[in-house]
């Protein structure tokens, strides 16, 4: 069942989503040669506690970090570590932090000093393909509009969508309906309505879109070694068209 939401909890959420926004927005700053994912969990876990929130998914089905940091070949679900990234790296940081009981989810990916032009050209595709997504999430279309939206350009400009890995309607829990792959025809899917509040998440791969779960039941990788990008926001559905309650711009 999709859980509408009323403007006053989309507010609340989107104070969430601020602070996911505010955590995104400090990485973008340390991110360099040198730093390690773990030293980027701490500044997260230790800002979203400050300022009033938890880290949602520390704990979560016995996961143990405040962030997914995953590394080049990584899709999703890295864990943080103390190996330091190095230039040409790309590393995408995904939060969900949770504020006064509702949740705000947002995944970036940065550039660790300068890439290679296929991981640049990835980057800017996977970030176009997001808000893509999200110019189509209007009350009356379907959840197809906006992944064929993703599907289509991915596909064109030579790369892959992730189909294992699914999009989720979020509130008070991280993955409520609908959940979906960025994968499928216009038109299909469950009709956008005013207050359905979930992620647009893209996951591109350089190579093919297979992926296989490393030992530790987290950590997904592409299945043939290439690069993976991810770029993901938390928008809400409303009168006036999306709102994106994750939005970095609108950090002070």
């Amino acid at each position: 069942m999709i859980i509408l939401k009323t403007k006053q909890e989309i507010e609340l959420m989107k104070q969430a989503g601020q602070l996911v926004a505010a955590c995104h927005r400090e990485i973008a700053k340390l991110v360099q040669p040198g730093i390690t994912t773990l030293e980027i969990e701490d500044l997260v876990d230790t800002m979203i506690t400050k300022h009033g929130g938890k880290p949602h998914t520390k704990g979560y089905n016995g996961y143990k970090y405040a962030t997914c940091a995953s590394v080049n070949d990584v899709i999703a679900h890295g864990f943080p570590s103390r190996t330091p990234l190095r230039e040409g790296d790309i590393v995408t940081i995904d939060i969900v932090a949770e504020l006064d009981g509702w949740l705000g989810d947002s995944a970036w990916c940065y550039a660790v000093g300068p890439i290679s032009d296929e991981a640049r050209r990835l980057m800017e595709v996977t970030k176009q393909c997001l808000d893509l997504g999200i110019a189509q999430a209007f009350a009356g279309n379907r959840l197809g509009d906006i992944t064929h939206a993703v599907q289509s350009h991915a596909e064109r400009n030579g790369f892959s969508v992730v189909r294992d890995l699914l999009a989720h309607g979020i509130g008070r829990d991280m993955h409520e309906e609908p959940n979906y792959a960025h994968v499928g025809p216009p038109g299909k899917g469950v009709r956008l309505k005013e207050g359905m509040v979930f992620t647009i998440e893209p996951m591109l791969n350089a190579g093919t879109h297979h992926m296989y779960i490393e030992a530790d039941g987290w950590t997904a990788r592409t299945a043939d070694g290439r690069l993976s990008a991810q770029y993901e926001h938390t928008i809400a559905i409303t009168e006036d068209g999306p709102l994106v309650l994750t939005d970095q711009a609108t950090v002070g």
